[in-house]
């Protein structure tokens, strides 16, 4: 029987280490790689080609939303499935507009992550119960309306620039952040400005409760502000 190859990308090691046992209890199912950042849950999806990443969405580094909209675009026969303590609409709606195939409130992850992944694999999309009831009606009172206006998200942001507010929020300065990406101070710099005028923020500040309030860093980081 070939088994369902998964990489797990979560930072809590407790977390991660009780998924692990729950999965390998399944006879279908290999974890074959573990991440506990964004970034090398990238790199080991290009490395290791799994069939599915379970992706906990506030990840240091890389946050599980950039971080499943690289996956997607290099390795688009890669099943991505949300992991989150959210359930808020806006999460949800973003991951998916992204392209992750399910999305599950954590607290009750344990129950029922078997079944989300091979019900993935199937080809079919997976949400906890809660959130799958919401969309349900959601969804009915846009046909209602006559429009879809409730499942449309813009990204505002290129890639780039989220893995820069992402580091800028986490308290990084501009030579640690050009570190990180392999790239300049001065394209840091360009590409700050450039996330400042999109989102029509002006301070580090800004950017920092934009990032909690975006889900793309946990309100409970400590982060430094650096002007």
């Amino acid at each position: 029987m070939k088994k369902i190859t998964i990489l797990l990308a979560e930072d809590h090691l407790i977390v991660r280490e009780g998924l692990c046992t729950l999965l390998k209890m399944e006879e279908d199912m290999e974890v074959i790689g573990e991440a506990d950042n964004g970034r090398q849950a990238v790199e080991l999806t290009h490395k290791l080609q799994p069939v599915i990443v379970v992706m906990d969405i506030a990840m240091p580094l890389l946050n599980g939303m950039e971080a499943t909209r690289q996956i997607l675009q290099s390795q688009p026969n890669t099943k991505v499935l949300i992991l989150s303590a959210h359930s808020d609409d806006a999460y949800v709606g973003l991951v998916m507009a992204i392209g992750a195939s399910g999305y599950l409130i954590k607290q009750t992850a344990a129950h029922i992550l078997p079944k989300a992944i091979r019900e993935i694999v199937s080809g079919k999309t997976f949400f906890s119960p809660i959130i799958a009831k919401r969309m349900t009606y959601h969804e009915q009172k846009s046909r209602q309306r006559g429009d879809l206006r409730g499942a449309k998200v813009s990204h505002v942001l290129s890639s780039r620039e989220m893995e820069v507010l992402q580091l800028i929020a986490e308290g990084k300065a501009n030579k640690e952040t050009a570190e990180e990406l392999q790239i300049s101070v001065k394209t840091v710099e360009k590409h700050r400005q450039k996330v400042m005028e999109k989102l029509n923020i002006h301070d580090t500040a800004g950017l920092t409760r934009y990032a909690i309030a975006s889900g793309i860093i946990e309100s409970s980081v400590q982060v430094t502000i650096v002007e």
